[in-house]
C-alpha cells in the first residue's frame, strides 16, 4: 500500500481527506500543491491527474482519484474493516451520499465566500454568504431534531460516518467567508462532536473541541 495525497494545507477538501485517513490510521505521503498564488491545480502536470484542475487528488498504488466525496467513500470501504464510515447497507449508503452532496453544496456557499474574502475569488459574496445561512439552518433543524431522537451525526447510525466528515471542514471555516454560526446551537454541538473523533487532527482554522471557535 503507498497511499499519497496531492494537498494544500489551507483546502478543506483536502482537510477532510487528512481528517478520515488520520482516523482510520492510514499512512500517507503529501506532495503539496500551491494552490494559492501558484495556481500549481492548473498546471500541465497536474491536469494530467484530474482533468478538472481541482484539489485534492489521491494516488493508492497505481490508482488516481479525485473529489473529495468519492475519495472518501473510496477510503472508507477500502480500510475500515468495521465498516463504520461507509455502512454497507444501502439505506444509510444512500443518507451518506445525500450528505456527500450538501457538502458539495456548502463547499459552492460558505467556502466560495472563503476564496471571495480571503483569496480574492470573484463570487458574489453576499449570495454566497446567504446560500450558507441557508444550508446552515437547514442542517441545524436535522441536527436539533436528532439530538431529540438520541441521534448525535448526520446519518441515522450511532457514531460518524463521511458525511460527517464531508460537511464538517467549511462550516468550521465558514467565519473566514464571513459566515457567523452563532444562530445554530444544534449546528455548532455536532461541530464539537466532530472535534472529539478519535484521530482527530487540526487544521489552519479548525482545533480540538475545548479551544475557541
Amino acid at each position: 500500500m503507498a497511499i499519497t495525497l496531492y494537498d494544500f494545507e489551507l483546502s478543506g477538501n483536502c482537510y477532510k481527506l487528512r481528517l478520515l485517513m488520520s482516523a482510520l490510521k492510514l499512512r500517507y505521503d503529501i506532495v503539496p500543491v500551491d494552490f494559492y498564488p501558484g495556481r500549481q491545480h492548473k498546471a500541465d502536470w497536474f491536469l494530467r491527474m484530474n482533468p478538472f484542475g481541482q484539489l485534492p487528488v489521491l494516488k493508492d498504488d497505481d490508482l488516481i482519484l479525485s473529489d473529495s466525496g468519492a475519495i472518501l467513500a473510496y477510503l472508507a470501504r477500502k480500510y475500515d474493516e468495521a465498516s463504520l464510515w461507509f455502512p454497507d447497507d444501502p439505506a444509510v449508503t444512500a443518507e451518506i451520499l445525500r450528505w456527500h452532496s450538501v457538502a458539495d453544496d456548502i463547499t459552492a456557499t460558505s467556502s466560495a465566500a472563503r476564496l471571495a474574502l480571503g483569496y480574492g475569488y470573484d463570487f458574489d459574496i453576499a449570495k454566497t454568504q446567504k446560500g450558507a445561512h441557508r444550508i446552515f439552518r437547514l442542517m441545524d433543524e436535522h441536527l436539533w431534531f436528532g439530538e431529540r431522537e438520541g441521534r448525535d451525526w448526520l446519518c441515522s447510525p450511532a457514531h460518524p460516518t463521511t458525511a460527517d466528515i464531508a460537511c464538517f471542514p467549511y462550516v468550521m471555516l465558514s467565519e473566514e467567508g464571513g459566515v457567523g454560526r452563532e444562530d445554530y446551537p444544534a449546528l455548532r454541538r455536532w461541530t464539537d462532536r466532530v472535534r472529539r473523533i478519535p484521530g482527530f487532527v487540526v487544521m489552519s482554522g479548525i482545533f480540538p473541541a475545548g479551544r475557541a471557535l
